[in-house]
């Protein structure tokens, strides 16, 4: 009964959610309702509490919200990564692992950046500022996460452009957003599994 409730209560976040990224892209797209519901159902199913419930809710709404802006205008608005890898932060240091976030932050964020410096067209600057957060919550959840959702993003990413390339789509930027928080919640998921 929780699972269907909070499959509902992610399908009504997902029609608000529609509606608050307007201010950000212009056409939302439907998918995001879909995800949002069925994304806040595996949480309640799998969290062990409602504490750990609401976090991975949270952090999805949160991933959600920044692929539909990243791939409908290939950019990662402050508005949305800073607050974001502040609460992550925040939320790391209340339940004591504020130090793993930190080191988790640091790493997967310069690692970002030594890329987005030598070459600018390969990464955003976005895609640095939402390293901050993912890498603060895959560091609080262990180094075998963190590591699983930095390969993972690159694995993605590295797919979808072949996809893009097969399917004669090659000469447009992708976004790495979606392929960071999709390897992200994966990776979450199996250090919670596991």
């Amino acid at each position: 009964m929780v699972v269907v409730v909070m499959g509902l209560v992610g399908v009504a976040a997902g029609m608000w959610t529609r509606r608050f990224l307007t201010g950000f892209t212009a056409h939302p797209p439907m998918w995001c309702v879909a995800a949002l519901g069925v994304g806040f159902a595996l949480s309640a199913a799998s969290a062990p509490s409602w504490a750990v419930t609401a976090a991975g809710c949270a952090l999805i709404w949160w991933c959600v919200s920044l692929s539909v802006v990243d791939l409908g205008e290939r950019r990662l608005p402050n508005e949305l990564t800073l607050p974001g890898a502040s609460a992550v932060f925040l939320g790391s240091v209340l339940v004591g692992r504020g130090m793993a976030a930190l080191v988790g932050a640091a790493m997967l964020a310069g690692l970002y950046l030594f890329v987005h410096l030598a070459s600018p067209q390969a990464m955003g600057g976005g895609d640095v500022k939402l390293a901050l957060g993912l890498g603060a919550v895959t560091g609080a959840a262990g180094a075998q996460a963190w590591l699983a959702a930095t390969v993972g993003a690159v694995a993605l990413t590295a797919a979808a452009g072949g996809c893009a390339l097969a399917l004669g789509r090659g000469r447009r930027a992708l976004a790495h957003g979606p392929s960071m928080c999709l390897s992200t919640l994966l990776a979450l998921s199996l250090a919670a599994g596991g």
